[in-house]
C-alpha cells in the first residue's frame, strides 16, 4: 500500500512517498509481538499473581526477607507484566485524527515504567534486608526452600513463553527479562534456605535479599536506558545513521542529504524523513518507491517520508544540521 503523492503543479518541487510496509515487502512481523503474546500475557499474570499471594503468606510465616523480597520482586513483575500487555493490546489501535500513529508509543512507555517499577522494588527490598542484616532473626528454612521452589517452576514456565518474542520487541524482551531474573531469585531463595537449614546462618537470609537487588538491577539497567533513549527519538540501536544517510546519498541522481531523522513509533516499528536534493530533475514515483523499499529491507525503516528539492540552492529552511 504504497502511495506516492507527486506534486507537479509545482514543478515537481515536491514528492513524498508514505511507505506503510504493507506491500509485497511488508510482511516482515512488525506486529508479531501484539498479536501472538495475549495468552503469554494471560497465563503469567494469573500464575504470578496467584504465587504472589502465596509466597507473601509464607514469608511472613516463616520470617524470611528473602522469601518476602522475591515476592515483591514477582509483585512488580505481575505489574509489568500487566503493563506490557495493555501496551500490547493498545499498540494494535487504529490511527485516529489526533493520534496519527495510532497508540504504538504505549509500548515504548511500557517498557520504561516497567523499568522503573522494578528499580523502585529494588530500593524497598534493599532497606527492609540491610536492617535485618544487623538484627538477623530466624527463619523457617524447609518453606524457604519449597516454596522458593515452585516460584522457579512459575517463573521459568512463564519466561519460556514470551522467549520467542524477545529479540524483536523491546515490551517482550522486558517481560521475558523479568520472568528470567525472577526464576533465577527463586534458584537463590532455595539456596539459601539450604545453606540455613545446614548452619542455621540466619544471616544468609538478608544476604541472599541484597544479592537479589543486585540481580533485578543488574538486568532492569540495560532496559531502562534503551526504554529512555526510545522515548526520547533517539535513533534505535540497531540502525546506524550514517549507514541510512549514505544508502540514500547513494541513490541515482542525489547530490544531497539533509533533514534526515530517524525515530521508533513502537518497540518494534521505526520512521524516517529525510530532503534528498536531485539536481537533474524529480526522479519519480518508482525511485521513491524502490528508496523506500530499500530503507525496509536493510534497515527495517517502516514508515518513510521523503521530500524532493530539485535545486542545491533551494534555501530550504531545514537544510542546516542543527536547524531541526
Amino acid at each position: 500500500m504504497s502511495h506516492s503523492h507527486s506534486h507537479d503543479h509545482h514543478h515537481s518541487d515536491h514528492a513524498y512517498d508514505h511507505d506503510h510496509a504493507h506491500d509485497d515487502h511488508g510482511h516482515h512481523g512488525h506486529h508479531r509481538a501484539p498479536a501472538d503474546f495475549g495468552r503469554a500475557f494471560l497465563i503469567g499474570i494469573t500464575l504470578n499473581t496467584a504465587f504472589v499471594g502465596v509466597e507473601a503468606l509464607y514469608g511472613y510465616l516463616a520470617n524470611s526477607t528473602a522469601l518476602l523480597a522475591d515476592a515483591g520482586h514477582n509483585l512488580s513483575d505481575v505489574l509489568g507484566l500487566a503493563t506490557a500487555w495493555i501496551a500490547a493490546v493498545l499498540s494494535k489501535r487504529a490511527p485516529t485524527v489526533r493520534y496519527t500513529y495510532g497508540l504504538r508509543n504505549t509500548s515504548i512507555l511500557a517498557a520504561l515504567t516497567n523499568a522503573v517499577l522494578l528499580l523502585i522494588a529494588s530500593g524497598v527490598i534493599l532497606l527492609e534486608a540491610v536492617q535485618r542484616l544487623f538484627h538477623p532473626e530466624p527463619v523457617k528454612s524447609i518453606t524457604i526452600i519449597v516454596v522458593a521452589a515452585i516460584g522457579i517452576l512459575i517463573n521459568g514456565a512463564t519466561a519460556w513463553l514470551f522467549a520467542s518474542g524477545q529479540k524483536g520487541d523491546i515490551n517482550i524482551r522486558g517481560a521475558y527479562l523479568h520472568m528470567i531474573a525472577d526464576a533465577a531469585v527463586s534458584a537463590g531463595v532455595v539456596i539459601a534456605g539450604l545453606i540455613i537449614m545446614q548452619t542455621n546462618w540466619v544471616w544468609v537470609d538478608p544476604l541472599t535479599s541484597l544479592i537479589v537487588v543486585g540481580v533485578i538491577v543488574w538486568s532492569t539497567w540495560g532496559l531502562l536506558r534503551e526504554s529512555t533513549a526510545m522515548s526520547l527519538a533517539a535513533v534505535p540501536l540497531s540502525i546506524d545513521p550514517a549507514d541510512v544517510r549514505t544508502l540514500l546519498a547513494s541513490r541515482p541522481g542525489v547530490s544531497s542529504v539533509h533533514d534526515l531523522h530517524i525515530w521508533p513509533i513502537s518497540t518494534t516499528e521505526t520512521a524516517l524523513t529525510a530532503h534528498l536534493v536531485t539536481p537533474s530533475g524529480h526522479p519519480g514515483d518508482s525511485f521513491l518507491l524502490e528508496t523506500c523499499r530499500l530503507l525496509q529491507e536493510r534497515f527495517r525503516i517502516n514508515h518513510s517520508t521523503i521530500q524532493i528539492e530539485i535545486s542545491e540552492h533551494s534555501n530550504c529552511a531545514l537544510a542546516p544540521d542543527h536547524v531541526i
